[in-house]
């Protein structure tokens, strides 16, 4: 909503000031078709020359993200505490070999399949598997485990951050896109030189048209939907990193209540749960595993 919001201020504070001022738009409408296919044709090219095809999908993804804000919410954090206290509870009570059929198929696991959204998310559900099945193999050093989880985290934080690095390239290429789509206007007026002062005046401002819009695309709204978009990966790197304290809490020896409170306090305070409603939570689990 505030992405939509500050695009909307941005047009009408910087065309407006440009309107109250004398400005015509004439010249920027006459002009921005061409220059707009110039910058954003060659701001295009250079992003698929410089981009694999896996960052370019998730370049798509990310956009939707920036506007659609974190994939998880307070609901999403509660749900995850839920599902770790479910399984250490269940390696405490039963032991490592209950826990074998859940790991080894999810999909059809009674406790993953109670929390359909987390069970969707591929990469969360074999970090917890993954790791799960390091205990079974005897694994039980609580710094080895926890060194293993955050090589895994580290990887997909930078692997997941490749969209905005790639945004943020275009972003910083584009006021130099607009020189050469405003040099190649400067070119055609040359061409022109002959022509009445009028005429080359008209043409002059149409080449600088090419710059505005370079600087106005890169500062305005590129680079920032690059940085929202490398916040949004920030902010949904919280959620795989309360796997990683709660399962080494529970390695520590500590009891699965214990566990999930240790990681309750690593959820960001805008969706952390309180006590109270984690408790509540907890005791509304069933029994069953």
């Amino acid at each position: 909503m505030f992405q939509i919001i500050g695009l909307v201020l941005l047009f009408a504070l910087v065309f407006g000031s440009y309107l109250i001022s004398g400005g015509n738009m004439g010249v920027i409408l006459h002009a921005a078709p061409h220059e707009m296919m110039a910058i954003g044709g060659a701001g295009v090219a250079s992003f698929l020359i410089a981009n694999s095809m896996t960052t370019i999908k998730a370049t798509g993804g990310g956009f939707g993200k920036a506007f659609a804000g974190p994939k998880w919410k307070a609901s999403d954090y509660r749900d995850l505490l839920s599902l770790l206290f479910l399984l250490t509870k269940t390696m405490k009570s039963k032991g490592v070999i209950a826990i074998e059929s859940h790991i080894e198929n999810p999909k059809e696991s009674t406790i993953f399949t109670k929390f359909p959204k987390i069970t969707k998310d591929h990469f969360a559900v074999d970090f917890i598997c993954d790791t799960l099945r390091m205990m079974t193999m005897n694994l039980e050093d609580p710094h080895q485990v926890e060194d293993a989880m955050e090589k895994q985290l580290e990887k997909h934080h930078h692997e997941a951050l490749a969209a905005s690095h790639a945004v943020q390239s275009l972003a910083d290429a584009l006021p130099a896109l607009g020189i050469v789509a405003a040099v190649l206007g400067v070119i055609k007026t040359m061409g022109a030189i002959t022509e009445p002062p009028e005429v080359l005046g008209e043409m002059i401002g149409g080449a600088l048209v090419g710059t505005f819009l370079g600087v106005f695309l890169a500062y305005g709204i590129v680079g920032p939907l690059a940085t929202r978009m490398k916040d949004i990966v920030e902010e949904e790197s919280a959620f795989y990193r309360i796997i990683q304290a709660v399962l080494v809490a529970h390695l520590h020896g500590n009891a699965a209540q214990i566990s999930v409170e240790i990681g309750r306090g690593n959820v960001p305070s805008s969706a952390q749960p309180s006590f109270a409603e984690l408790e509540e939570a907890l005791n509304n689990m069933p029994n069953d595993a």
